[in-house]
């Protein structure tokens, strides 16, 4: 090489100058562009020398990871065995604790079996890619988008090529493996279909969710202390958020589901303020009364209490009731009257439910009976 004394660049022969750099300086000479600046093509560095894997040239290192994968996707079907056990034999109750926290151990038992049976079939899957399918590097051209006939013969040689180079053929162990763990894992799936709850016909609808722990002779707790309400202890004017004193007999999940229904929030009123329907004289004691604390809308607990106007607001979408009108929605979305509680006094001197809710507490569902709600029914107009 020679170095030019005007610019200090060094030049090169042209022997040495390839076609793709000639074009650059071309480009860059058009536009008066000192050479030294232009950034000149980066010369192909070719394909690394390629080295064979050790189970290319050790049969028995071939044949360990086989077993390998053999025993990954084998050990799936355990795995959904005991997804299915563990669905049926684990109690919905029973719960784990992990320091502070704690979660259901139906759950845990669920989320760790599926999840190690699709995660054996991932490592299974790469392993056999990775060590035992064909290791070869192909460079293939850059070609139109559309596939000519001669093209399309090339994929279906290639393809028989890939089924022979993937081993199959030779290990058909790996291949009955591979679909067995995959077809396994429909198990998990269709027992999870039984979770979906059976029929909800009538006799099912009125032990689950169209009933409360409300009966008659239950007493009426505070829900944050459990202590029974007397009528002296309300003053005019006053919300007490309440629950029946039998919650308390509950735990976990059976806790959580009756708790979800059985809520009710407990006003004094001046009698005189308020509407009774002929049907309901005896549902309250002195203005004391008793309503559902789930908003018939979407099942919101409520207890933003307006003591001027005795109306009862849901937070959530605004539907507002008027307590002393048997709860009536004077706005909003709710399309239903918040159920009463029809309470008493009992012989102690606390108040106590004279029954059950007449009505389903909470939100419309598809089947349920709207004959009996507030305004629909001629008994409680």
């Amino acid at each position: 090489m020679t170095s030019s004394g005007t610019s200090g660049v060094q030049s090169q022969s042209p022997e040495e100058i390839n076609p793709e750099q000639q074009i650059a300086r071309e480009e860059y000479a058009e536009h008066d562009m000192p050479v030294h600046e232009a950034v000149l093509p980066v010369p192909d560095p070719g394909v690394e020398e390629h080295l064979p894997r050790l189970a290319d040239v050790d049969k028995a290192a071939a044949d360990r990871v086989e077993r390998q994968v053999v025993t990954m996707y084998l050990l799936v079907p355990v795995m959904a065995v005991l997804f299915v056990l563990s669905y049926y034999l684990i109690p919905r109750g029973e719960s784990i604790d992990f320091g502070p926290l704690h979660s259901s151990a139906k759950h845990v038992a669920l989320g760790l079996t599926l999840g190690i049976g699709v995660l054996l079939i991932g490592l299974a899957t790469q392993q056999w890619a990775r060590q035992l399918m064909a290791n070869n590097e192909v460079v293939e051209e850059r070609h139109p988008a559309y596939s000519p006939a001669d093209a399309n013969e090339e994929a279906l040689r290639q393809l028989n090529v890939g089924i022979d180079e993937s081993g199959v053929p030779r290990r058909k162990m790996l291949i009955f493996s591979a679909l067995g763990a995959v077809g396994i894992l429909a198990a998990p799936a269709l027992v999870l279909l039984t979770d979906l709850g059976p029929v909800a016909g009538p006799n099912y609808r009125r032990k689950t969710y169209e009933t409360t722990l409300w009966k008659e002779g239950i007493r009426l707790v505070n829900d944050i202390t459990y202590t029974p309400l007397k009528p002296e202890d309300l003053s005019i004017g006053q919300l007490v958020n309440g629950v029946p004193e039998n919650l308390k007999e509950l735990s976990g999940t059976e806790f959580n589901n009756a708790k979800a229904k059985c809520p009710i929030v407990v006003v004094r009123m001046n009698p005189a303020d308020i509407k009774i329907p002929a049907n309901r004289q005896d549902w309250q004691v002195s203005g004391i009364l008793a309503y559902s604390k789930i908003c018939t809308h979407v099942g919101c607990p409520i207890s933003l209490w307006e003591q001027q106007t005795h109306h009862l607001l849901c937070p959530c979408h605004q539907s507002t009731f008027d307590l002393a009108d048997s709860g009536r929605v004077l706005f909003g979305p709710a399309a239903r009257a918040l159920p009463q509680l029809p309470i008493k006094v009992n012989d102690e001197g606390y108040l106590v439910a004279r029954s059950g809710f007449p009505v389903p507490v909470g939100p419309s569902f598809f089947e349920r009976d709207s004959r009996h709600d507030l305004g629909q029914s001629q008994e409680y107009r």
